[in-house]
């Protein structure tokens, strides 16, 4: 998130710098240590526990759990799991002060996270002076991976594509498949709803849509104010939030003052049980994986330890970068020995690891090849059923290979109570990256032929780092 995204302020990256540069003997002591592998490893999941984005935390924790409850024993490591909160509302400070206690623990050698865009600007420098590996599974901001200056460091990953993949992609849907001809891109001033809502706001302008920019802070709670400047004949609201009940809010605040408007959400507000008006849509980085066949058992077992729970698209992201993670911190005590010798040992390793039938499909590694695909959900009157790939060329992802399964998608079809099955195809793209790296998975899930076909975005950054 769920992804967090946006346009960096100057004196943010100051403050980063800063607070970094304050815990610098600190982090130099803790992350030159040796460490014994038999030893507990504590994993820190940085996150939104509380306030709006608190579900995000919910669902990425439970994943994240049982990922080290069942992953650790057999790579022969003792792992404790913790959570740190990074609630949205209150802007960098949690992740910083959480990043100078991580690095200044001797028994924390990676972190998961953070799950925010703004949380990874905020701290991903303090992690790179420690030598540690942060790898997210929500970032998604372009600006952390791209651009001059990046915000985040090479001790950044991400397995997850970023805005410059979304942005094109949901408004190549909006053109294509809705027909748009008026939008109202709106923004929530903090760093994932700026990047996401200005990637958006250019390809629809690039289409030849007429778009109006709002922005409201990210506190607030009752939108009313702004439905009333959404004009009567916009078609869609785009709406990036980081929390879904806003989503829902304002879609039934757009009903009560007559608007036709639809709401759009990214996939911050991509929570079924909050964000759940009939006629909206969400759009979603990570396939459903109860479509992938070589992840039953996994699931069966996640349900089985978190029983009531459903499976949701936020959560097994951080189950594979958990993975991706244990992976990386059982290559490096094989290769020193059964101690390591600083933290770095583990940041090198993690660009090696391989991973086979990994959870979102496929098998995992580093690589300049892409293969991926991105969906848009529509929410019908109790749930989301339509789902439609968006072919998308990605940095750094999973390994090419061909493919063709048939995981039982449904697709709504004109009369919402019959469903259709549909064959699945992934779609194919090509990049290259240096530096900060990002691995995405490649969908093994979206279908397709769909009753709303999409076509390719309308425009897709090169892949290279500036």
């Amino acid at each position: 998130m769920k992804k967090a995204i946006g346009l960096a302020l100057a004196v943010l990256a100051t403050t980063v710098v800063a607070a970094s540069a304050q815990g610098s003997p600190k982090v130099a002591a803790a992350s030159a240590a040796s460490v014994s592998c038999k030893s507990t490893i504590t994993l820190p999941l940085v996150t939104p526990v509380t306030g709006g984005a608190g579900f995000l935390g919910a669902e990425q924790g439970a994943w994240a759990k049982y990922a080290v409850k069942t992953l650790a024993k057999p790579l022969g490591l003792k792992v404790k799991f913790v959570l740190g909160d990074t609630p949205v509302e209150q802007g960098p400070a949690p992740a910083q002060a959480l990043a100078q206690k991580y690095v200044a623990d001797k028994s924390v050698l990676v972190i998961l996270g953070p799950s925010t865009s703004g949380a990874v600007a905020a701290s991903s420098t303090t992690y790179f002076q420690a030598k540690i590996a942060h790898i997210s599974p929500s970032a998604t901001r372009t600006s952390l991976t791209k651009g001059s200056p990046k915000e985040a460091t090479p001790a950044f990953f991400r397995v997850v594509p970023g805005d410059y993949i979304q942005g094109p992609n949901d408004a190549a849907f909006m053109i294509k498949n809705l027909k748009v001809k008026k939008v109202i891109v709106l923004d929530f001033q903090e760093p994932y709803s700026v990047g996401l809502a200005d990637s958006v706001e250019a390809n629809l302008k690039q289409g030849g849509v007429s778009v109006s920019r709002l922005s409201a802070p990210n506190t607030t709670t009752d939108y009313s104010a702004f439905v009333t400047k959404v004009p009567s004949d916009a078609d869609i609201v785009f709406f990036p939030t980081q929390k879904p009940g806003d989503a829902q809010t304002f879609a039934q605040q757009l009903i009560e003052q007559g608007k036709k408007a639809k709401v759009f959400g990214g996939d911050g507000s991509n929570d079924p049980s909050a964000f759940k008006q009939p006629g909206s849509y969400v759009s979603n980085f990570a396939p459903d994986i109860t479509g992938i066949a070589a992840d039953k058992a996994i699931i069966a077992g996640w349900k089985k330890a978190n029983p009531g729970k459903s499976v949701g698209s936020f959560g097994p992201p951080s189950y594979g970068a958990a993975q991706v993670l244990l992976n990386a911190i059982k290559l490096a005590c094989v290769a020193d020995h059964g101690v390591l010798k600083a933290k770095k040992d583990v940041l090198r390793k993690v660009k090696q690891v391989v991973i086979k039938n990994w959870i979102l499909g496929g098998t995992f590694k580093f690589s300049s090849k892409s293969k991926t695909s991105f969906a848009v959900q529509h929410v019908p009157a109790r749930k989301m059923q339509f789902l439609v790939p968006a072919p998308a060329d990605i940095l750094n992802v999973l390994e090419p290979r061909k493919q063709r399964t048939k995981p039982g998608w449904n697709c709504q079809q004109k009369r919402p109570s019959k469903l259709c099955k549909v064959e699945s195809v992934m779609s194919r793209g090509n990049s290259t990256q240096r530096g900060s790296s990002e691995v995405v998975p490649r969908s093994a899930g979206f279908p397709a032929k769909a009753a709303h076909p999409i076509p390719r975005p309308l425009s897709i950054p090169t892949e290279q780092d500036e």
